[in-house]
């Protein structure tokens, strides 16, 4: 059956019905297909509507300068000089995204509301002289910029005395039910996958081990929340309404399936899902604006910029996943100018791109259409709950937009009518500019949507949709089109120098393997890379310097390379020298949460040392893999 063109329908009355000519006279109305596979729970339909949304961490790290408290911290040190979370929730809404997410509470323990649960929160800090709710304040910040409001509270504690013991589980639970009994309405609770390890637990200092399923319950976790908060979608366990992407870079598997298979995910699995799985468990993509999770100086030069953030775009909601954007507060208790800069830019060039779909003067057709309640049309009224389809033996149709003279664009977005379920396996897009058709992209999975962006702006008469291999008959709820602003550039600060030693002024003098002079040679992008035994296996590397130094640290930048063979290093030991004879100890430990993250590690050594040389070795593996890989490593005084 051949498509028809604008002219016919036009000539024929047609265009008004936007469907094909197989259907005139044919009965008003036509039943719906049937779902396919797994389909989304109402909760999960409202979460995959809201698209993008802001993380925020902010807490004792923010003051130590470190990703993860031991436990340990004195809460005076909690001390925010000019807090307002109006600044932080004002400078996420003008950065495109709809929602706040809050780390009521991280790894140390430390909590951001005044909970009368343990001595370890804001009530014995300086903020507002022990008075504050950081957690309201951003609750009532959110709902005045019409935002919604989410928490996280990491399972894992090195405060609590009793982790690891079923007291915990008690104190754990009613945390859970204060924060979702005092804020209001939670559109999501977030549980972190750390769980276990070095902790302070009440002055025990010990390490602690769990088995994170049989220790947490999850399931009676998650109907605890869903008591108080059956809206609030439950993140990352197996059983919970979202899954983690499997890197913390903001980058979903292309494709990137919504459905799963009903197991603890691989980190690889995490990332590209299972098509035709049997759950609905779809991944949130989890990245910062910066390196690391927690507001640091020094990254003030390296926030991500207005262009860095379209290929974030593009690598993240354009695959269908919800991107939660992470934004750490200064220790102002603000977001620093860099930062929001940069959301002030990339947003605004968003809102222009996305402001009005350039097909919406088109007029749609298709070769098979279910009947009039299915029509091509429904494509582009704009109402997420019409669609086109088919009859059900038809799986391959072709959707035709006829354009207007002049229409330019560079974004395609599509997306599939979810409570259907996820129905295409692969489609492709051509134009016709007016010498016949031609592809300009192709792809698999389409889901909750898929914008594609082409190479360059086109201007063409035609654009076609054709589904290339589908499971049952499309549900297509939208196919729109827009062309990209670009973002105005941002000038970022001059990296601070911390006296952080110019990478000219260091040399390797011996290493484990070779290449090891990519850790001095400031580019991310280079690496070292040595095979090392998971568990007990090590890699060593000497650094000499140019001139005998005062050292207070260094700074350890892992390879951000997403689902390779390697891993970053999970424990250090560092000596130092001013011989190459004699060493001293300068520090030892294990690098916090370094193989989700692959954030920048920085480690301050307990005394400054003199040295003209540095040995690190580095042991095990924060991951099974079979090769270590760090990308540089800096020294400062």
């Amino acid at each position: 059956m051949s498509i028809i063109t604008r002219r016919t329908m036009l000539a024929t009355g047609l265009a008004s019905m936007g469907t094909s000519s197989a259907w005139a006279g044919k009965p008003a109305s036509a039943a719906a297909p049937a779902p396919w596979g797994a389909t989304p729970s109402p909760r999960q339909l409202a979460w995959h509507a809201r698209e993008q949304y802001a993380f925020v961490h902010f807490s004792i790290n923010t003051f130590t300068d470190r990703e993860w408290g031991y436990g340990d911290e004195d809460p005076k040190l909690f001390a925010p000089s000019d807090f307002s979370a109006d600044q932080i929730v004002g400078a996420a809404k003008a950065g495109g995204l709809r929602g706040i997410v809050l780390t009521a509470k991280h790894h140390d323990g430390f909590c951001l509301w005044p909970t009368m649960l343990t001595e370890h929160c804001v009530r014995n800090s300086p903020f507002r002289d022990g008075k504050g709710d950081i957690v309201g304040e951003f609750e009532q910040a959110a709902r005045r910029a019409g935002m919604d409001f989410a928490i996280y509270l990491s399972p894992w504690d090195r405060n609590h005395a009793d982790y690891g013991r079923p007291a915990y589980l008690d104190y754990y639970r009613k945390q859970i039910v204060e924060l979702c009994t005092r804020y209001g309405t939670l559109f999501e609770f977030w549980f972190d996958g750390a769980n276990g390890g070095d902790g302070y637990y009440g002055g025990a200092r010990e390490t602690r081990k769990i088995d994170s399923e049989t220790y947490y319950d999850w399931p009676s976790i998650f109907a605890l929340v869903h008591q108080h908060q059956p809206m609030a979608c439950t993140f990352e366990p197996l059983g919970s309404d979202a899954r983690w992407v499997g890197n913390e870079d903001g980058v979903a598997g292309d494709p990137c399936w919504p459905t799963m298979a009903n197991h603890k995910p691989t980190q690889a699995e995490g990332n590209a899902g299972l098509r035709n799985g049997p759950l609905w468990w779809p991944a949130e993509t989890n990245t910062s604006i910066r390196p690391g999770w927690f507001y640091h100086a020094d990254e003030d030069s390296k926030v991500k910029d207005p262009q860095r953030m379209l290929r974030l775009f593009d690598e993240s909601i354009a695959r269908g996943t919800n991107l939660i954007l992470n934004l750490p507060p200064d220790r102002r208790g603000r977001l620093a100018d860099p930062d929001v800069a940069v959301l002030q830019s990339f947003g605004a060039a968003q809102r222009a791109t996305f402001a009005k779909n350039l097909a919406d003067r088109g007029v749609a057709s298709a070769d098979h259409v279910r009947g009039p309640g299915f029509a091509a049309r429904n494509v582009l009224d704009g109402n997420p709950k019409s669609y086109w389809s088919t009859p059900d033996a038809i799986h391959t149709p072709s959707l035709v937009l006829d354009l207007p003279p002049g229409t330019s664009f560079d974004l395609v977005r599509i997306r599939e009518f979810l409570p259907l379920g996820v129905r295409v396996d692969r489609f492709a897009i051509d134009i016709d500019t007016g010498a016949g058709w031609s592809e300009v992209a192709r792809g698999e999975c389409i889901a909750a949507q898929r914008v594609v962006r082409l190479p360059a702006p086109v201007v063409a008469r035609r654009l076609r949709l054709r589904i290339v291999a589908a499971q049952a008959c499309p549900a297509i709820s939208e196919v729109a089109l827009f062309r990209q602003v670009a973002p105005l550039a941002v000038k970022l600060p001059q990296a601070r120098a911390r006296d952080v030693l110019p990478s000219s002024d260091l040399s390797i003098v011996a290493a484990t393997g070779s290449g090891a002079e990519a850790l001095i040679d400031n580019d991310p992008g280079s690496v070292w890379q040595v095979p090392v035994a998971a568990a007990s296996g090590s890699a060593t590397v000497t650094i000499k310097l140019a001139k005998r130094q005062r050292l207070a640290g260094f700074i350890l930048t892992p390879s951000r390379a997403v689902n390779t063979d390697s891993a970053p290093p999970k424990r250090f030991v560092v000596e130092t020298s001013v011989d190459g004879k004699a060493w001293s100890n300068a520090a030892s430990d294990e690098f916090s949460n370094i193989a989700n993250a692959l954030s920048p590690q920085r480690i301050l050594f307990a005394a400054k040392t003199d040295a003209s040389y540095v040995r690190m070795t580095f042991v095990g593996l924060a991951a099974p893999k079979s090769h270590m890989a760090i990308a540089g490593i800096d020294l400062f005084g």
